[in-house]
């Protein structure tokens, strides 16, 4: 062949391969484009017209459709709910006539003319953790008074200080109790000094019973035992009559002979109700104090009828620690 000839064949297969190469690049591009457009859309279901919609769009088509889906569901949800709401309230009201019936009850108590007074003349000696303990413990006092049988008149006496500062920041709600005696001067100015009995485990005196006609003192002091027989020096100078409780008399303890204000306050509410010192005891008094009636074992274990839960004060704050001298 002519090196002519040759030339224009060459040529013409190497335009031909351009063309070729350039019609692929061409028809390559476009097709890998669709093929993403494939992957990134999908046609909507159920009509062939409709048009492409992307992931968004199809996840918030199918949350529209379980919506729709889950109609009757949610009707019969929001159904069940109101037919509890509607025995919640039926239960509440009868329990709202429960309660009316023990206001009632309440109501229908016999008050007691017996007077009750906490001295809280003792607040400079205290730290402010023991006056908030005491605090706590008066707070028992008032609720114990208010449900029981024979509510007895309650004095605060010399109220004031880190005292009055705990109630306040506390409990301010102390302002509104009802059927207490709250007075800032000393019990001394409040109650004559002839019917004042200082109750004070130092007493040599022994009470029997109690006197309707008097005010029994118990003194507000938390101390751990660090200004002991105070009160009863207090009320001997101040020539007020002094006993303390019969715990001797009707039950041994394996701890010191001091109780909390609250558990003082408790035992003569219990007594008034009981007429009897031991049972109020065994009522009241915490079984960490290892109460047991006088004449049996310490180490014998309590009967039946003695098994009582008599820890009254529900305050772990108020321990054997924070007892006061009764």
């Amino acid at each position: 062949m002519p090196p002519t000839r040759l030339l224009h064949a060459s040529s013409a297969d190497m335009t031909t391969a351009v063309c070729s190469q350039t019609a692929d690049d061409t028809t390559g591009k476009p097709a890998s484009a669709e093929e993403d457009q494939s992957e990134k859309a999908v046609s909507s279901p159920g009509d062939p017209e409709d048009p492409v919609l992307s992931k968004r769009q199809r996840k918030k088509l199918l949350k529209q459709q379980k919506w729709e889906e889950e109609r009757e569901q949610r009707k019969q949800r929001r159904k069940e709910r109101k037919q509890q709401r509607r025995l919640q309230r039926q239960n509440h009201q009868e329990g709202g006539e429960v309660q009316s019936a023990r206001k009632r009850a309440r109501r229908e108590a016999t008050p007691s003319s017996l007077r009750l007074v906490v001295d809280c003349s003792f607040d400079s000696l205290m730290l402010i953790k023991d006056v908030r303990k005491l605090h706590k413990q008066i707070q028992r006092c008032y609720a114990e008074n208010r449900r029981a049988s024979h509510p007895v008149q309650f004095y605060l006496t010399s109220l004031g200080g880190q005292l009055r500062q705990s109630m306040d920041e506390k409990d301010k709600g102390w302002v509104n109790w009802k059927d207490i005696h709250i007075k800032t001067e000393h019990y001394t100015e409040v109650v004559s000094q002839e019917q004042l009995v200082y109750l004070t485990s130092d007493s040599p005196n022994v009470l029997t019973e109690l006197d309707p006609q008097r005010a029994y003192v118990i003194g507000g002091l938390v101390d751990h035992n660090h200004h002991k027989g105070l009160t009863f020096e207090r009320a001997t100078e101040l020539g007020i009559s002094h006993a303390q409780l019969p715990l001797s008399s009707f039950v041994k303890m394996n701890s010191r002979k001091v109780l909390a204000v609250n558990h003082v306050f408790e035992i003569i509410l219990a007594y008034l109700e009981k007429g009897s010192w031991q049972e109020a005891f065994f009522t009241v008094l915490p079984q960490r104090k290892g109460v047991v009636a006088v004449g049996r074992d310490a180490t014998e274990p309590p009967k039946k009828d003695d098994e009582t839960d008599s820890d009254s004060d529900s305050d772990p704050e108020t321990t054997a620690q924070t007892e006061q001298r009764a």
